[in-house]
């Protein structure tokens, strides 16, 4: 996937009017021509809230946008069919689709059960803080919108570890659900926050029973025979026992015979030890986002020229094992106003784009307001509504010709300055080389070298951040240059 880009094509405020897939179908050929090779799609199955939801509060898997279930047809992005024919679109513009996988939890029960369970400290769910008693749980799905088309598979209580609300005593919190799959323990995580992090939200799904794991298969393959994807993102990877998707994984490649790219979001912001135990509990089945370069990014444009640049690579997934790193700017969890908010302020973008488009490791993915730019309101943690805007990044779509056109070939760095650092990226063709040099403090410049076969030649700064020229002197060596807080990208004049 040499030099491949993925955009993540959606953010938690799109607007909830149906119109993201049609979008794409639009747009998929104007992407492909921008170096854009892959895009990967929210979750497309209609959700608790219907045509109102991002899609991460999941009710019926089978169900994308073509039945009327939770008060509409469509989901938040378009119809089952408009669905299908961006994906075809997509396809015809030469770009991978990758399906955004939420099986974690199911949220909107049809019906409530009286089942046993046993009350669990948030804090620590190893903690069991009552006796068993018993609760009216939303945990039974029949799905009568749907009508048993397409699975006749009915969920209840026992395809569930535990739930968060008891109807009959109309409280909240963690209830562990007593069952003959799970008992009174959880299902065994990499980490042991929280005692144990098996549950998230709503009906956490039980994966220690077979049926259910059976279904989840014959979902997978129903969904991937009927859309075409060509990979899958895998939400919340955290909370789920790697012994699934390494079972569900070999499941879809071996019966579709596809190789099926997946990316797992193990989000681990600065704990890379964590990704990598994940990594080998999957024996490599998938690539993770690399949590810990954008919490490097995050913490680099806030402390500005504070921060040592020389270290922005330190501790992250995509030095450690560059082959599986999926590299990342900023997403929908991350922006303004959500959950696990720490965005990228806007003057550091273009250097932590030039990051991950512009070196050789890494497969980087680009976050939809970051092309399109957005504006939306919504509440802050302290109750306040706020207006966010965030802005396209300047000059992204050099960036993106800059990696499909000049940044290829054996890469050599220069990160010996706290506030400046570049490298150089140099290939056997003729004219395919740069020189990449950044500074989040004063005005900066570094001697670095592009070989002597470019001896004599000048080299431009194809962003227009610098004015002027570099003449390459007989070494193969020039002295790049740029400016205060800004990226230069020199390539060869003419």
């Amino acid at each position: 996937m040499q030099n491949g880009v993925m955009l993540q094509f959606f953010h938690w405020y799109y607007p909830a009017d149906g119109s993201l897939w049609n979008k794409l179908k639009n747009e998929a050929q104007q992407l492909s021509d921008m170096g854009i090779t892959a895009v990967w799609l929210p979750p497309a199955f209609k959700a608790d809230t219907g045509g109102m939801s991002v899609g991460y509060d999941v009710y019926d898997l089978y169900d994308l946008g073509e039945f009327e279930q939770k008060s509409s047809r469509r989901t938040k992005y378009g119809t089952r069919q408009e669905y299908i024919d961006a994906i075809s679109a997509a396809h015809a513009a030469g770009i991978q689709v990758y399906a955004d996988i939420v099986v974690n939890h199911k949220a909107g029960a049809d019906e409530k059960e009286l089942i046993k369970v046993v009350k669990v400290d948030p804090e620590n769910r190893t903690e069991v803080i009552s006796e068993p008693y018993d609760i009216e749980a939303f945990t039974k799905f029949t799905f009568p919108g749907r009508g048993k088309k397409y699975s006749d598979f009915e969920w209840n209580h026992t395809c569930f570890t535990g739930i968060d609300f008891d109807a009959l005593h109309n409280e909240s919190g963690i209830f562990k659900i007593l069952n003959d799959a799970g008992g009174e323990e959880w299902e065994e995580m990499i980490d042991d926050e929280k005692g144990n992090y098996d549950y998230l939200m709503y009906a956490d799904v039980e994966f220690r029973n077979e049926a259910v794991r059976e279904e989840m298969k014959r979902w997978g393959k129903w969904y991937l025979e009927t859309t075409g994807f060509d990979g899958v993102r895998l939400d919340a990877v955290k909370h789920i026992s790697p012994k699934f998707y390494n079972e569900w994984l070999d499941y879809l490649r071996s019966e579709t015979g596809k190789p099926l790219f997946a990316v797992g979001e193990y989000w681990a912001p600065g704990n890379l030890p964590l990704m990598e135990k994940y990594i080998e509990a999957t024996e490599r089945r998938m690539s993770v986002f690399d949590a810990s370069l954008h919490h490097n990014f995050h913490a680099a444009s806030s402390a500005g020229k504070d921060y040592d640049l020389s270290t922005i690579l330190n501790d992250s997934l995509v030095n450690a094992d560059p082959e599986l790193a999926v590299t990342v700017v900023d997403n929908h969890d991350t922006q303004p106003l959500q959950a696990l908010e720490a965005p990228v302020a806007e003057w550091f973008k273009p250097l932590a784009y030039a990051l991950i488009l512009l070196r050789k490791d890494g497969y980087p993915c680009i976050f939809y307001p970051d092309i399109y730019g957005t504006s939306y309101k919504d509440n802050g943690n302290d109750g306040n509504e706020y207006e966010i805007t965030i802005n396209p990044v300047e000059k992204l779509d050099k960036l993106l010709w800059l990696r499909t056109n000049k940044a290829q070939g054996e890469q050599t760095d220069y990160f010996d300055h706290a506030n400046c650092i570049g490298w150089t990226r140099v290939s056997e063709e003729e004219n395919v080389a740069c020189a990449v040099i950044m500074s989040n403090g004063d005005d900066g410049f570094k001697s670095m070298a592009v070989g002597e076969k470019y001896k004599g030649k000048t080299f431009v700064d194809h962003l227009g951040n610098a004015e002027g020229m570099v003449a390459i002197k007989e070494d193969g060596t020039g002295d790049f240059y740029c400016s205060s807080g800004k990226v230069s990208v020199w390539v060869v004049n003419g």
